[in-house]
C-alpha cells in the first residue's frame, strides 16, 4: 500500500469553554480533592475515561439530591437555577465552569423572560393581561444546555429542534427567538425567514444570534478541510450534538466520510486506494485523540 498523506484539522478540538472545563476538573483532582461532576464533562467516552482515571466521579441530577457537603463541578453546558438553589440548600461547593457565552445568553433569556412577565398598562389604573410572548430557543430537546436555558423561565420556553417545527409557532403572538449555541447558523437563519414571512401584523418577532462563533465558524473551515481529502475521519463521541452537525457538512461535500468514535473503529477497508485522509472532530473532541487515529493508521499501512 503507497504511503498515505495524513492531515489533521488544525481547527477540530475543543473549544473554549470545555477546556476550562477541563482545566478546572485537572486543577481541582491535583490537590487531592474529591471531585463530582453533574453529567459528562464532555460529550467524548475517551476524554471522560481518562479523567475518571484521576478521580472525577460523573453523577446524575438524583445523585446531586443524596450529596451534601461536597465539591460538584458544573460543566460547560450550564444548568438551570434549580441546580444551584439544590448546591445551597446541600452546602455543596460548586465548581463552575459554564461556558462564558451559555452564561451570558442565560441572562438574556432570563431577562426577557421577566420582562415579559410584568402586566401593561392600559390608560388609567387598570391591569390587564397582554397575551404573553413567546420565548423560543432552537436547540435539541432534552440537551444539557438547553435545559439550562429553559429553566431561566420557569420551564415556559417552546424548544423547536428543527426548521419543519416553527410552523406549530402562534403567530399571531410576539415571538422571542434565541439558539442554542451550538446550532446550524444556516437552519437559523431559515427559522427567521420563514416567522417574519408568518408573523401577524399586529404581533412583534425579534431574533437574537446566540450561536457561537468559535463554533459556527468551523462550519466552512471543516467543509474546505474535507474537500481536500480523499476520506474524512470525523472523530467524535455519539452524544455531540455540535459533532452531529458537523459531521454532516462533511458527508455533505465529501461522501468518503465516517464518524468514529475510537481509532479502533477504523476500517483498514476505508484506506484502500486513498492518497489522502484528513482527521477532523467536534470541539468536544481532544487533539490526543485524533493525534491516536492517526497514528493507528500509520500503524496500519
Amino acid at each position: 500500500m503507497a504511503k498515505i498523506q495524513i492531515e489533521i484539522d488544525s481547527g477540530s478540538g475543543f473549544c473554549f469553554g470545555v477546556t476550562t472545563a477541563i482545566r478546572k476538573a485537572e486543577e481541582e483532582l491535583a490537590k487531592g480533592s474529591t471531585l463530582y461532576c453533574l453529567g459528562d464533562i464532555v460529550h467524548n467516552g475517551m476524554e471522560c475515561e481518562r479523567l475518571q482515571k484521576m478521580g472525577l466521579i460523573t453523577i446524575n441530577h438524583d445523585d446531586l439530591r443524596r450529596l451534601h457537603g461536597v465539591k460538584v463541578l458544573l460543566r460547560a453546558h450550564g444548568e438551570p437555577p434549580e441546580t444551584y438553589e439544590l448546591a445551597r440548600r446541600n452546602q455543596i461547593e460548586i465548581i463552575d465552569a459554564t461556558c462564558p457565552v451559555v452564561l451570558q445568553l442565560q441572562k438574556r433569556i432570563k431577562q426577557q423572560y421577566e420582562a415579559s412577565q410584568i402586566p401593561l398598562l392600559r390608560e388609567g389604573s387598570e391591569k390587564v393581561t397582554a397575551p404573553i410572548p413567546q420565548l423560543v430557543i432552537f436547540g435539541k430537546k432534552g440537551h444539557a444546555e438547553v435545559l439550562g436555558l429553559v429553566g431561566q423561565t420557569q420551564s415556559t420556553a417552546i424548544v423547536i429542534e428543527s426548521f419543519d417545527e416553527v410552523k406549530r409557532l402562534d403567530f399571531t403572538r410576539d415571538i422571542y427567538l434565541y439558539s442554542q449555541t451550538t446550532k446550524s447558523l444556516d437552519e437559523f437563519h431559515r427559522i427567521i425567514d420563514y416567522i417574519q414571512s408568518h408573523i401577524s401584523p399586529e404581533a412583534n418577532f425579534r431574533s437574537f444570534d446566540t450561536i457561537c462563533r468559535s463554533v459556527a465558524n468551523r462550519m466552512p473551515n471543516i467543509s474546505q478541510f474535507a474537500v481536500r481529502h480523499d476520506l474524512i475521519l470525523f472523530v467524535c463521541g455519539h452524544k455531540s450534538s455540535n459533532g452531529k452537525v458537523l459531521f454532516n457538512e462533511c458527508l455533505r461535500v465529501n461522501p468518503n466520510s465516517h464518524q468514529i468514535e475510537t481509532p479502533e473503529e477504523i476500517q483498514t477497508q476505508w484506506l484502500q486506494g486513498v492518497q489522502s485522509v484528513g482527521i477532523c472532530g467536534a470541539t468536544s473532541t481532544p487533539k490526543w485523540l485524533m493525534e491516536q487515529c492517526r497514528d493507528a493508521i500509520i500503524a496500519s499501512t
